[in-house]
């Protein structure tokens, strides 16, 4: 029986747990395969008491892993930016994540916001560019603190960086029944997006089965919110796709669904639910567990354990179905760890 090597770190605020509740989740969903959990600290409390963010010798043990499952980071203890940074971009950038890959599905049309959309209505997917654009360059200031202060901060999109998040669009696509591609961009404001319309021509001739799509990014907005419908995989750059799947976590329904992967395709990755460690709820046990549930179901797909994957989702999605749980928000009533049990006793 093969065994996977799984690191968590639980991290900040409501991140661990929620973490432990996907943990809990992914020892039941078990069949055929071992897990063995490897447990971090890296976090707020961590860093306060030693300075470190992800030393050098545990990142080397990281890279040895098979994926890793990331609670929330993020504590007002600390200067915005410094444990996301420290943490989730150095294991970003340092195992060369490209792609961030967001679902974005409607389980049960009650949690839709949008009058009259379904469950039919809402199944996409984002292919977000993760190691590129104005989050891999260091920003400039001249003139700081005077009225003549300029900031600048550049976007980078090199050929490879595009081309390789286009190509997982489309090998993804080809294996959904619509078999559709978006490029988001902004090719007619920003001239540098031209890379992107360019890369995508080049990759769209290796796959004339896959239906090829344009939309700028505010138009995308809009028909997100108009037409779901019309969207199956969308693929785009790290600042759009970032905004975009936050509105995406919306229309399905709330951030207490939405999960998330940072992908090197075959190699050691990185799942997480996209909220943030919501600090005020800390201890509280009123926070859904759901996306970090979630999480981890995309995260035994990637191990190549898509059966008990889809039996995660599939139990997520009765939980989501029955009366039982009023809501994903923290008003709910149901404690954060009363839902994992919930789960667990949908998988049975």
């Amino acid at each position: 029986m093969k065994t996977y090597k799984v690191g968590v770190i639980g991290g900040d605020g409501i991140g661990p747990e929620v973490a432990v509740e996907a943990v809990k989740v992914l020892r039941k969903a078990q069949d055929g395969f071992g897990l063995e959990f490897v447990h971090y600290p890296f976090g707020a409390d961590h860093y306060l008491k030693t300075q470190e963010l992800v030393p050098d010798k545990a990142f080397e043990e990281i890279k040895t892993l098979d994926a890793v499952l990331l609670g929330a980071l993020g504590d007002p203890r600390l200067p915005v930016g410094v444990l996301e940074r420290g943490i989730l971009f150095r294991l970003r950038f340092g195992l060369d994540l490209y792609v961030n890959l967001r679902p974005i599905k409607l389980y049960t049309e009650k949690l839709c916001p949008i009058k009259g959309k379904r469950p039919q209505d809402i199944d996409m997917v984002v292919c977000r560019e993760n190691t590129e654009d104005a989050y891999s360059g260091e920003a400039r200031f001249e003139n700081k603190g005077t009225p003549q202060e300029v900031a600048i901060q550049e976007a980078r999109y090199t050929w490879k960086g595009c081309e390789r998040i286009i190509r997982y669009a489309f090998e993804l696509a080809r294996k959904r029944p619509r078999k559709k591609v978006t490029l988001v961009d902004k090719a007619n404001a920003i001239r540098a997006h031209d890379i992107w319309r360019r890369a995508y021509a080049a990759v769209a001739r290796d796959y004339p089965d896959v239906t090829q799509d344009f939309a700028y990014v505010d138009a995308t907005c809009m028909w997100m919110v108009k037409n779901p419908e019309g969207f199956d995989v969308l693929v785009t750059s790290n600042m759009f796709g970032d905004i975009i799947t936050d509105l995406g976590a919306m229309v399905q329904g709330g951030m207490g669904i939405a999960a998330g992967g940072n992908i090197n395709p075959g190699k050691v990755s990185v799942f997480e639910p996209i909220h943030g460690s919501a600090p005020k709820y800390k201890g509280l046990k009123k926070v859904s567990p759901l996306a970090a549930i979630l999480a981890a179901g995309l995260l035994l797909e990637h191990l190549g354990e898509k059966k008990a994957g889809d039996r995660i989702e599939d139990a997520v999605k009765k939980v989501l179905e029955s009366e039982a749980l009023p809501s994903i928000d923290a008003s709910s009533g149901v404690p954060t760890d009363k839902v994992g049990d919930m789960v667990v006793a949908a998988l049975q």
